[in-house]
């Protein structure tokens, strides 16, 4: 929820995309991300594609609904990645590396081979997958995500 609301800084809409219905965020931070009026919640749902990050910028998303089996695309301009304690990553096979765990492969912390798309907590934490790593890769990730922006003119 932290980056979603700090992202909102830069971005016009953000999109917090999540598989479930529920959320294990803490309820203040919840609450202030659903009061906001940029943040859209898409629960239930997961990204099945990144468009175009093969020629390194993303132009949208491929969505899945995991109730209904239902897809759909979501134009998007960047893409900010948490995932939970395994490493869910199999959706950017051959679009971004991994390790022979399934790991996005980082450099420089968070930096993934595809400008402007960024890695962080556990899908790139293999050795201490915590929350407190969690959450300092996010700002990490998040800081390189408003570098990035501001970069592009936005």
């Amino acid at each position: 929820m932290e980056e979603a609301l700090f992202l909102t800084r830069f971005a016009t809409k953000v999109s917090l995309i999540h598989r479930r219905d529920q959320f294990r965020a803490s309820k203040i931070m919840l609450e202030r991300a659903q009061k906001h009026e940029k943040i859209q919640f898409i629960p239930n749902t997961v990204v099945e594609d990144v468009y175009d990050a093969s020629k390194k910028e993303v132009t949208g998303l491929k969505l899945r609904d995991v109730q209904s089996g239902k897809a759909r695309d979501l134009p998007a301009s960047a893409m900010f990645l948490g995932i939970g304690h395994i490493p869910n990553a199999k959706i950017f096979e051959g679009q971004l590396d991994t390790d022979q765990d399934g790991y996005l492969k980082t450099t420089s912390y968070v930096f993934t081979k595809v400008p402007g798309v960024y890695a962080c907590g556990d899908v790139q934490d293999r050795r201490y997958r915590q929350a407190i790593t969690a959450a300092g890769t996010g700002c990490m990730a998040a800081l390189e995500v408003e570098k990035f922006l501001e970069d592009e003119g936005h």
